[in-house]
């Protein structure tokens, strides 16, 4: 028979969860102390690759922490210790770094390959929760991860304990990022099929429309001809250039309903007459993202592109940016 728990105990069991992970977090901010800096400097100072192993609960938490380190720029990978002893064993050489995870610091099967690991030469990080642990005994450094009691009411289910170590893989992955001044484009490029990537790694050139596609014309244009010339570039704009082609206006759909509505006669009036003279206008260097700062600002749809001598290369809509997944 199913029983509903009373919401209030339930809420109550909840915060109490997050009241003693959170705690357990805090507690190791507390204790981190000069072995940190030391597994920092045995993982920068690397030649191979940081391998990561762990059993049950532990491995699950080894697999995040090594993906998180792979993606911050230290090359990094999961191993586990089960299959190690079968043969895996091999992905690991005398240049990598292994961080073991164990609760107890007993788990047979890190044990187990802990002998071939130090012959082959590799340094061992330990986080366990216990300091005299066999694992941590035989580690290079060992990372104090103990938590003062886990958040299962039975005391029993890794709660508690895989959150602290979950955080202390977080913080080690952080330190490493800015002692190897890892940036935000660095980050884009091990992302490239994410939405920070796009974000992070698409220029306006790379977007922008060019060449036969770039709708131009010249002051002395007729509004008709202009008109032609917006319907065939197909992002509701044309360029006004000078002879130089320097851009020194553009008309848009907005400048043509403006002008009908003034009550002007548009097939007698030449280009010069309704356009918007000085546009905003970006190089095609700047990251595409900023081309969507730059309209949202300043309530814009379309951006000529310009090089460093203000020439006209290229032009641009939201469309465009949408179409790349910008936005």
């Amino acid at each position: 028979m199913n029983q509903i728990m009373p919401s209030a105990k339930a809420l109550e069991l909840a915060r109490e969860v997050l009241r003693i992970e959170a705690e357990a977090v805090l507690a190791l901010a507390d204790r981190l102390d000069g072995a940190f800096v030391q597994a920092l400097a045995l993982i920068l100072n690397c030649h191979g690759r940081v391998i990561v192993s762990g059993m049950g609960k532990s491995g699950h938490v080894g697999r995040k922490i090594a993906s998180t380190l792979a993606s911050t720029g230290t090359p990094a990978y999961f191993v586990h210790p089960a299959e190690a002893s079968h043969g895996d064993l091999g992905m690991i050489t005398r240049d990598d770094v292994l961080i073991a995870i164990s609760n107890s610091g007993e788990s047979a099967e890190l044990l187990t390959i802990l002998p071939t690991v130090k012959r082959l030469g590799a340094k061992l990080i330990s986080m366990t929760g216990k300091a005299q642990s066999s694992l941590a005994i035989e580690s290079d450094v060992h990372l104090d991860a103990a938590v003062a009691v886990e958040a299962c009411p039975l005391n029993l289910a890794p709660t508690a304990s895989t959150t602290a170590v979950l955080a202390l893989g977080d913080a080690l992955a952080v330190a490493l990022l800015d002692a190897r001044g890892f940036g935000a484009e660095d980050f884009a490029r091990s992302h490239p099929g994410g939405s920070l990537g796009r974000r992070l790694l698409t220029h306006v050139r790379d977007v922008m429309r060019a060449g036969p596609a770039l709708p131009v014309v010249v002051p002395q244009t007729s509004v008709p001809d202009a008109i032609l010339e917006i319907s065939r570039g197909g992002i509701g704009m044309t360029n006004v250039i000078s002879p130089e082609r320097r851009v020194i206006g553009i008309i848009t759909d907005g400048d043509l309903r403006r002008a009908f509505a003034r009550g002007l006669d548009l097939r007698a009036l030449s280009v010069a007459e309704i356009m918007s003279p000085g546009p905003r206008s970006i190089a095609p260097e700047r990251l595409a993202v900023e081309a969507v700062e730059m309209m949202e600002q300043h309530k814009i749809n379309q951006l000529p592109v310009v090089d460093e001598d203000g020439a006209l290369i290229g032009a641009l809509n939201m469309h465009d940016l949408f179409r790349a997944k910008v936005i």
